[in-house]
């Protein structure tokens, strides 16, 4: 008998300690392992990463962390103007490891899948090799489930779904017909472990994305993926946001006084996550992350932890509000 109240007050214990971990923690307990004790971001040094999306945000810092490394670099995304700041940021992040031609500036638009092979033949042409893909290119959606048209489902994943995966495929298909150790990277979200509200085609695009690479990281590839799921991060991608309505954009600015990840620190946990090969990884702010522990491991308390904040709580903290904020 008091050998079983023992294992249950231990089981109580290790329980609890996990959850103010990760209430306290900016990612999940992994990566913040592997951020102390794990390969350091050196070791990608020399590497190929092409990242789409790098003009801003979370892939504009990804490329300069990468870049102090001395990681070589395709840039890729519709904004020419906006990739060359950044080549130039890069190049002075890299402390004379990198040269102006180690840094691949491409002019791209996703949503041209018939162009993809083009595209991929370039950056092959450039560098002879390509080591990691990280598909970082998307938009976010803001607008009531009830009002979406389906039009902007169809735009949504044709953009955050279809021309990852097709993408992807070509990575995929080059890395195993060079013999390249390769890995592919996607820039996923906390909707895709937590469905949160106003945002219903986002949700699901993530989650499909989710449904996509846990596939492939369980087909007999000779090659890596990583799922990185960022929570609230500081970055202009509300401008950016799809609505409910074909063509519009929701056009706000994120407030500076929003509990948000720094787009920097994100993309130092996002490099941590590729130098390490993690199959998933997260991060976010307090208590964000407690949240996306719950929602992975415990779906019925995810449930029971959603009806005791209410879901104008949960919208606030994913939008980096305070509870009980207007």
């Amino acid at each position: 008998m008091f050998l079983f109240s023992l294992i249950g007050v231990c089981v109580v214990i290790y329980f609890l300690i996990q959850f103010l971990v990760f209430y306290f923690l900016d990612c999940d307990l992994e990566l913040y392992i592997l951020s102390k004790v794990g390969k350091p971001v050196e070791t990608l040094r020399g590497k190929v990463v092409w990242i789409t999306g790098a003009s801003s945000g979370i892939g504009r810092d990804l490329a300069i962390i990468l870049a102090k490394h001395g990681v070589r670099l395709c840039l890729s995304s519709r904004k020419l103007s906006e990739l060359m700041k950044v080549k130039q940021e890069c190049l002075q992040a890299s402390r004379g490891y990198l040269h102006s031609n180690d840094i691949f500036v491409m002019s791209m638009d996703m949503l041209e899948i018939d162009n993809h092979q083009k595209y991929f033949d370039q950056v092959i042409d450039h560098f002879k090799t390509l080591d990691i893909l990280v598909n970082n290119a998307g938009r976010s959606q803001r607008a009531e489930w009830n009002t979406i048209q389906l039009k902007v489902d169809r735009e949504l994943f044709e953009l955050d779904v279809f021309a990852v995966v097709n993408l992807s495929r070509m990575a995929l298909n080059y890395f195993l017909g060079s013999g390249v150790q390769g890995h592919i990277a996607v820039t996923s979200s906390i909707t895709g472990l937590v469905g949160f509200p106003n945002s219903a085609t986002y949700t699901a695009a993530k989650h499909a994305l989710h449904g996509y690479f846990e596939t492939l990281q369980n087909e007999a590839f000779p090659i890596d993926a990583t799922i990185f799921c960022p929570g609230p991060t500081a970055t202009n991608f509300l401008q950016e946001c799809f609505t409910n309505a074909p063509g519009e954009k929701f056009n706000k600015p994120v407030n500076a006084d929003d509990r948000r990840l720094t787009s920097e620190r994100c993309a130092e946990l996002y490099a941590i996550a590729l130098a390490n090969k993690t199959p998933l990884s997260w991060a976010g702010t307090r208590p964000m992350n407690f949240i996306f522990y719950i929602g992975c491991y415990y779906p019925n308390l995810r449930r029971l932890l959603i009806n005791t904040l209410g879901i104008a709580n949960i919208d606030r903290l994913r939008n980096g509000r305070p509870l009980g904020s207007n």
